[in-house]
């Protein structure tokens, strides 16, 4: 009995120790799933914060700004109408294009990156856009090919950059480009075809520019006066240091003679945009034509005047010349002046005896001939030893 009674204790405490380890793994089993769930939450908000560092909002717009991103995140929807990549570290591709597959981009804001140059095609794929900002991004030079495909542009911000000169491919020729800022460049010379270029642009801004106030600024200058613009100051030489280049003469820029830009093209609009700043922009004077019409015309009717008083003078001179032709008196009958001398002179003879009597005739025939010189041949010599002036 005693050897049964001890068996069985010793086979239910043997149970029981089997079952205490089964009890305890059941215990722990719920606290190790919360663990493995928090960690894979963890995980997988880290992977989405990653991948998609941007802000959209419902109206079509994502804020990426800020993120130290290299490169666009390519988790961002292709719908979307405006994009803020500013305050990144992008990094402009040599070849192909900043941004792929955005057909409904209409606003790109790329302001403070490290850029310092675009190449040909960078924009490309972008034919919606509409407003680029580019301030800020340390760009010394601007491929003629980068603003490519960008036909209906209408804002571009270049300001605060490196810029030292404008080529005319840099500007659209036939596009709707309204407002340009080139404010605070390093912007020293701008060349006629460039400003004629930008004729047609509603909003310009030149202002913080290092211009040189020599000659070859008298076609900015006549630009400028051709547009409601602030001063933009000179910079160089020192003793035309800032001063309004439309103020200047052309001796004061050093000229011998003034330049003159070809007219542009009018612009369509005839108001001018509003600013931020007040009147910080150059705008194109409307309806300001040219003056030199008057002046021509003038020079016309002075001439026809001219040739109207040489000509009524030559008349006048003939019409007296003339005239004094026809004042003499006309000389008695010669017939009666002849018969009378005539019987007086046969009388006297008859009186004289010798041959004086017989020479009187003769010298009074010398003296008859002497009468009968007309004054119209006398006339006639002095018109022809006076300078005749053809009408």
């Amino acid at each position: 009995m005693h050897v049964g009674q001890w068996q069985v204790q010793a086979e239910a405490g043997r149970s029981q120790r089997e079952q205490v380890p089964g009890a305890a793994a059941a215990s722990r089993s719920p606290m190790a799933g919360v663990w493995i769930l928090w960690v894979c939450g963890l995980l997988c908000t880290w992977a989405l914060a990653v991948g998609h560092p941007c802000h959209v909002g419902s109206q079509g717009w994502a804020d990426c700004s800020g993120n130290s991103l290299l490169r666009t995140p390519d988790a961002l929807l292709r719908t979307i109408t405006g994009l803020d990549l500013s305050r990144n570290s992008l990094v402009v591709p040599k070849h192909g294009a900043l941004l792929n597959g955005f057909p409904a981009l209409r606003s790109l804001n790329l302001s403070s990156n490290p850029l310092f140059t675009l190449y040909p095609a960078t924009f490309s794929g972008l034919g919606a856009l509409r407003l680029l900002d580019l301030s800020h991004c340390g760009l010394a030079h601007l491929h003629p090919a980068a603003l490519q495909g960008l036909g209906n542009l209408h804002t571009l911000l270049l300001w605060g950059n490196w810029l030292r000169a404008l080529e005319v491919s840099m500007i659209p020729a036939h596009g709707v480009l309204s407002h340009l800022d080139l404010r605070n460049n390093q912007l020293a010379y701008a060349a006629g075809p460039v400003l004629q270029r930008m004729g047609g642009i509603l909003r310009v801004q030149l202002q913080g520019n290092p211009w040189a106030c020599n000659c070859s600024a008298s076609v900015l200058q006549q630009w400028l006066l051709q547009r409601q613009a602030v001063q933009v100051l000179c910079a160089s030489p020192p003793a035309l240091q800032g001063q309004d280049i439309k103020t200047l003469t052309s001796q004061d820029l050093g000229c011998r003679g003034q330049r003159r830009l070809p007219r542009a093209e009018p612009s369509t609009s005839t108001q001018p945009l509003p600013t931020a700043a007040g009147n910080d922009t150059t705008t194109p004077l409307v309806g300001k034509g040219g003056n030199s019409w008057p002046y021509l015309v003038g020079f016309i009717l002075c001439a026809i005047g001219i040739s109207i008083l040489i000509a009524l003078a030559a008349k006048c001179k003939l019409f007296h010349k003339n005239f004094a032709s026809y004042r003499h008196r006309p000389l008695p009958d010669t017939s009666s002046v002849v018969n009378g001398s005539a019987e007086e002179s046969a009388a006297w003879e008859e009186n004289q005896p010798g041959p004086i009597g017989r020479l009187q005739p003769e010298e009074d025939d010398g003296f008859i001939e002497d009468n009968y010189i007309q004054p119209r041949e006398q006339l006639q010599e002095e018109e022809d030893m006076e300078p005749h002036f053809p009408l």
